[in-house]
């Protein structure tokens, strides 16, 4: 028995490791850090997209390139520089800091996902108080890069990642960030990270140490949502990267994150809940919707999300995010969410991943997006943060986010 079970440890390893010999370039750089979050408002103007990078090409899955770190707790910057005005921005203000205790939690008899289709919330978006990239205008007044990373980057809504397996902690992470998207009237994004197994054991590797912490990790989180609208993005890699897992495994962890969905809407009405369908340079729609539907997501999710950390054009997304809801065969409720942080020129021709030269911020992160069936677009990799190539992977890097910004 001892030599079977040391047989089938062996063989999973070589199937990790066949799966990153295959990959020859990356299809995610999902790096996050302590409180990185950006952004204050939501926009539906802003510039065009470029349509300068040459053709985008079908890339494997590979390796992640950091370990996440925890959010974090310190208080906002004080006295930050006054925003540059810029034309793409709302003339709303940013959100206020938590003041008042959190709503009550809710009763977790409560129903699961609506059955017909809701049109995601009109309210703008919410920037977190708390970044790398506020710290960083806060200190660098007189920097010349300072107006335009401001204005540009430092002012838009982001998501709030939660990569640190922290029970008993989680909760009152989470309730922080919805309590004062709350109070600003605003729609917080929020990223639970930490599926068992993160990234095939690879640069990112990391979570809970297994499917049943998992499941009461997640039910933590839920805890913190209270009831107004939120954007959940489960877990980004953990359908379209899971190539390394066996079938066993596989189906044990997609039924994790069916569960996971279903606990969300349990606890958080207000809450939609979107599942990952990787992008469009990477599993053909056909073979995407078939890993999601054994996911759960068409009955456990509001919808899918795509480009998560990658560059792919929000034109190409679209039409991959439509295709894949159409193979899905879901309810008519299901939308998808797009991540254009970085993909305002494209995704690089020769298939660099690491912080790759020649990229531009996308479209202003938005509810309003214009598009059938796309309920956002979404800054879910936060601008400026780098891969490991420009600074220390999940650093702040200042030239990187203003070269991003000047596009």
């Amino acid at each position: 028995m001892a030599g079977t079970r040391a047989r089938r440890r062996t063989e999973r390893l070589e199937r990790r490791r066949a799966v990153r010999r295959h990959a020859m370039a990356v299809v995610a750089s999902v790096v996050v850090a302590a409180g990185t979050v950006s952004g204050m408002v939501s926009a539906s103007g802003g510039p065009p997209e470029r349509d300068t990078a040459g053709p985008e090409v079908r890339r494997s899955p590979g390796p992640l390139p950091a370990i996440p770190s925890p959010v974090a707790s310190r208080p906002a910057p004080t006295d930050p520089a006054p925003p540059v005005p810029s034309p793409a921005l709302s003339s709303a203000s940013a959100p206020a800091p938590v003041t008042s205790a959190p709503p009550p939690a809710p009763s977790p008899s409560r129903t699961a996902a609506p059955a017909a289709r809701t049109e995601p919330a009109a309210a703008p978006l919410y920037r977190h108080p708390d970044s790398q990239v506020l710290d960083w205008v806060a200190g660098h007044r007189d920097d010349p890069r300072r107006p335009l990373i401001e204005s540009r980057i430092a002012a838009r809504p982001a998501a709030v990642w939660f990569p640190a397996y922290n029970p008993g902690a989680v909760t009152g992470e989470v309730r922080s960030v919805t309590a004062g998207a709350a109070a600003a009237g605003r729609v917080p994004v929020l990223v639970p990270y930490a599926i068992p197994d993160r990234d095939c054991g690879g640069a990112s590797q990391g979570g809970a140490p297994d499917l049943d912490a998992y499941d009461d990790w997640i039910r933590d989180f839920a805890a913190g949502l209270g009831e107004g609208p939120a954007i959940v993005i489960l877990e980004p890699d953990s359908v379209a990267l899971s190539d390394c897992l066996d079938a066993p495994e596989r189906a044990a962890r997609y039924a994790s994150l069916a569960r996971a969905g279903r606990t969300i809407h349990a606890a958080a009405p207000g809450a939609k809940v979107y599942f990952d369908a990787g992008h469009s340079g990477w599993h053909p729609a056909g073979k995407q919707a078939a890993l999601l539907r054994a996911a759960g997501a068409a009955g456990s999710g509001d919808g899918i999300f795509t480009n998560v950390s990658n560059f792919h054009r929000t034109a190409d997304e679209a039409d991959y995010a439509r295709r894949v809801l159409a193979a899905l065969d879901g309810p008519a409720r299901l939308g998808a969410v797009i991540d254009t942080s970085r993909n305002g020129n494209g995704a690089p021709p020769d298939g660099q991943w690491c912080d790759p030269a020649g990229r531009a911020l996308g479209r202003p992160p938005t509810t309003e997006t214009g598009e059938a069936r796309i309920d956002a677009y979404l800054w879910v990799k936060l601008p400026g943060e780098s891969d490991g190539c420009r600074g220390t992977a999940g650093s702040f890097t200042p030239e990187y986010a203003y070269r991003l910004a000047k596009g």
